[in-house]
């Protein structure tokens, strides 16, 4: 038999910049040890600046792309982003019955860091009824939380968060330090780098964590080390590149301090 590692599959957006959506999952699934596969979900044209157009992949080419991997490679987890339109949404729930029990990561992407509106408002509706209650594990923002649930400034992350899992995932993490499996509510510390570059660290946090759903860990053991490598690679992001936010580098952070490989996780490494 073949040793291979994990296959983890993105359905998101492409960031023509390099820093965020698909691209960004790449280079966290290759920081954490696994195979990552793609179904890109729209096209956009962006920068560190800012995101000038977006176009959307037509439905049924979303579902081809995760029929074709899933049918040849298999999928052992799943990581969903960017998914703009409640077309995309369907052809999206329609794909996850390919995949088969493989957790789900759902990072319920709305606006870009530049501020470019990434959901339709007539989306929403959608992405909470039928994408959520998919999801193994959401990973909603502060703002996101507040917008799925209409909570004001004044809630809690705690509060946040179970409000969230309320809407059907198994297992919140709202970024920023907390995650809420609907049995306890966990706080996840860890360092913060203001002085970092920060853009593609929602998708590099929510690609960690389905990476490391699919090496066996538990959606808490997950969120914490998705913690840990977003925090550094923002700590590590590359402030030269672009007039604006510049890109996270989980590859970098990997490249000093690797996460063990799939197969020195078969073997017990910690």
């Amino acid at each position: 038999m073949t040793n291979h590692p994990p296959a983890v599959l993105s359905i998101a957006g492409s960031d023509s910049g390099g820093g965020a959506g698909i691209q960004a999952d790449l280079k966290a699934f290759a920081a954490c040890g696994v195979h990552g596969m793609t179904a890109i979900t729209a096209i956009t044209a962006q920068n560190t600046v800012g995101v000038t157009r977006v176009d959307a992949v037509a439905p049924a080419m979303i579902v081809e792309q995760v029929r074709t991997v899933a049918d040849d490679i298999g999928v052992d987890a799943v990581k969903i982003g960017m998914l703009g339109t409640v077309e995309t949404i369907d052809a999206v729930v329609e794909a996850l019955g390919l995949t088969g029990d493989a957790p789900v990561v759902l990072d319920p992407v709305m606006v870009a860091e530049s501020g470019a509106v990434l959901l339709e408002p007539a989306a929403r509706r959608a992405l909470v009824e039928r994408a959520l209650p998919l999801a193994s594990v959401a990973t909603p923002n502060l703002a996101e939380a507040r917008e799925l649930t209409g909570r004001g400034a004044g809630a809690t992350q705690e509060e946040l968060a179970r409000a969230v899992q309320a809407l059907g995932p198994d297992a919140v993490v709202v970024t920023g330090g907390h995650i809420e499996d609907g049995a306890e509510a966990v706080p996840i510390p860890g360092p913060r780098h203001p002085g970092g570059a920060s853009h593609g660290s929602g998708c590099t946090h929510s690609s960690a964590l389905a990476a490391s759903l699919a090496l066996g860990d538990s959606p808490l053991e997950a969120a914490k080390r998705a913690r840990e490598l977003a925090a550094a690679a923002v700590g590590a992001g590359l402030r030269g590149i672009g007039a604006g936010v510049g890109p996270v580098d989980a590859l970098g952070v990997a490249s000093r301090s690797p996460m063990p490989s799939a197969a020195a996780r078969g073997a017990g490494a910690p």
